[in-house]
């Protein structure tokens, strides 16, 4: 089989240690790992037949005075001045730059902290009011009791739904979850745990403490009640 040929530019990257190579330099030590010049190089993917991509990127650097803000004024065609940098590349680099200003702008979203049940009812009412049939979710909660993110994670009928405790501490575990909060929707109205609705609670609570993340509550939603596990003893 003839040897596979590439551009004198990628040979020449692909001699470099694997952890210096930009892209799995990424993954093996983080972002923080790498320089401005080695992160603009993951943006233009390649550089010249002469030029690796950190060598272009490198240059386009020291064209900005190695500042990043100076980078991020210059328009397409001022960054096209530099070897190696055509309109689509340019363009790249113009829209990384403003994504990373959009995000410094932005307020970040502040979470909602799980003080009692009727908190969970509150933060589940845009999901499951009104609804027609059963839904189990559950609520990944941090340290500080904060809402990461609530999780569908079966839907069903009018008269029931499952829910596969593999399933949910595997997305616990994965979202990094200090503890978890299960839901599910009746429909009917009825504010009553069933046989296996118990069941389930006492098997999800048991792999929560082997696990060490702790199920704190298992709300039963109507559109206009709850019932809460352990309000009721249930837990």
């Amino acid at each position: 089989m003839a040897e596979k040929k590439y551009p004198e530019n990628n040979r020449k990257i692909l001699s470099w240690a694997e952890a210096d190579r930009p892209r799995e330099k990424l993954l093996m030590k983080g972002r923080s790992a790498l320089s401005d010049a080695e992160l603009i190089a993951i943006l233009i993917g390649s550089g010249t037949v002469s030029l690796t991509a950190v060598d272009v990127a490198k240059a386009l650097m020291n064209s900005a005075e190695n500042n990043i803000h100076n980078l991020a004024r210059q328009s397409v065609k001022d960054l096209m001045k530099n070897k190696g940098i055509g309109e689509a590349k340019a363009i790249t680099i113009i829209a990384a730059l403003e994504l990373g200003r959009r995000r410094k702008d932005a307020v970040p979203e502040q979470r909602k902290k799980i003080t009692g049940p009727r908190d969970i009812y509150e933060e589940m009412k845009p999901y499951l009011m009104d609804l027609q049939h059963e839904e189990f979710w559950i609520l990944l909660l941090n340290r500080a009791n904060e809402v990461m993110k609530p999780i569908r994670i079966s839907v069903g009928g009018v008269d029931g739904t499952t829910a596969d405790i593999k399933v949910i501490f595997k997305l616990a575990l994965e979202n990094l979850a200090s503890s978890v909060i299960l839901v599910h929707n009746h429909p009917s109205g009825q504010l009553k745990a069933s046989h296996q609705d118990k069941i389930l609670t006492k098997n999800m609570v048991e792999a929560g403490r082997i696990l060490d993340i702790p199920v704190l509550e298992h709300l039963i939603f109507t559109d206009h009640a709850f019932y809460s596990f352990i309000d009721e003893g249930d837990m």
